[in-house]
């Protein structure tokens, strides 16, 4: 049960993250080509439109072309921010290897929210026409991990040593505006991750109807679920709206939600499967998963404050800017 309801609030936390982020890329390139200022929320409902009619897909089969064509425009939108990071001589000096202590928790919980995606796992590999190349060497998921961690390296590296500290939330919000190759990146990036929604939607949705749908009369299964597929997504707007700055929410998405389902909970169910007897040579898995439990708490608290922290801040600063 606590799974499975953490399933559910860590994947609408990274739902309303999209949400927020597909709004960002339309508001900065839609208000600098048209010249108008409308408010990051104005966009966040215009895009509620299309996600509404993608969150009704509720097959993993129906949701891969969707997927496919995501990862296609992903790796050009990633060659396009490439170039733009490349086309100058970098300059390391002014760069800060290290920014603060302070800092730190923040980093951690953004890297947790980029690499985890522990709640679509099992769904995937239940749904392979061959479930055992999913795990293994190399195997599906190892060759998607080390893809995963090599393009976030790269992209966050470079993209820090290009804009320094004036880097975005996503680095495609740092790319000249009104270029053409550029509003082609952002407009790419943006269409990805509306692609990725359902399959992200997928999981919390599929665990909140299995627990729901014995109580509903069969012949009512298909306009239920339409209504509250339709009125999360809702909700996830309104959640978006109400905190649509992109880097403190996804530090806190990834503190609180990813942190615990994605290092804590599998770190505990090892160590109480394999207890006693299975711990390994010297209880080397025993002590593995003490150091991630450890880190994840670590994760958890200090990134869940850093985050909170600065959103109050942002619109403390907001509110007293009025």
């Amino acid at each position: 049960e606590f799974c499975d309801y953490g399933l559910m609030l860590t994947y609408y936390g990274a739902n309303c993250v999209y949400i927020v982020f597909i709004s960002t890329t339309i508001h900065d390139i839609i208000n600098f080509q048209l010249d108008l200022d409308w408010d990051v929320r104005a966009y966040i409902a215009i895009c509620i439109v299309p996600i509404l009619l993608i969150s009704q897909i509720r097959q993993l089969k129906y949701l891969v072309p969707f997927s496919a064509l995501a990862n296609i425009f992903i790796v050009v939108t990633f060659a396009i921010t490439l170039y733009y990071m490349f086309n100058e001589p970098l300059d390391f000096s002014d760069r800060k290897l290290f920014s603060s202590w302070a800092q730190l928790p923040y980093f951690f919980s953004t890297v947790i929210f980029a690499m985890e995606g522990i709640g679509v796992v099992m769904p995937v590999e239940n749904d392979m026409k061959k479930p055992q190349h999913f795990l293994g060497c190399p195997g599906v998921l190892n060759t998607a991990m080390i893809t995963v961690v090599v393009l976030y390296a790269v992209i966050g590296f470079f993209g820090y040593v290009r804009f320094g500290e004036d880097v975005k939330g996503s680095v495609t919000l740092n790319l000249p505006e009104g270029v053409p190759l550029a509003i082609v990146a952002q407009v790419l990036i943006a269409v990805a991750i509306l692609f990725t929604f359902g399959l992200q939607y997928y999981v919390p949705s599929d665990i909140f109807w299995r627990k729901i749908q014995h109580r509903v009369r069969k012949e009512r299964h298909n306009i239920t679920q339409i209504v509250i597929r339709a009125a999360f997504v809702l909700i996830l707007g309104a959640l978006a709206a109400a905190v649509p700055d992109l880097e403190p929410f996804i530090g806190l998405v990834g503190a609180i939600f990813f942190s615990i389902l994605g290092l804590l909970v599998p770190a505990v169910v090892e160590t109480v499967f394999l207890w006693p007897d299975g711990l390994g040579i010297l209880k080397w898995k025993l002590w593995k998963n003490l150091l991630l439990i450890v880190f994840a708490l670590i994760a958890l608290v200090s990134g869940t404050v850093v985050s909170v922290v600065d959103i109050v801040k942002m619109y403390s600063g907001e509110s007293s800017g009025h």
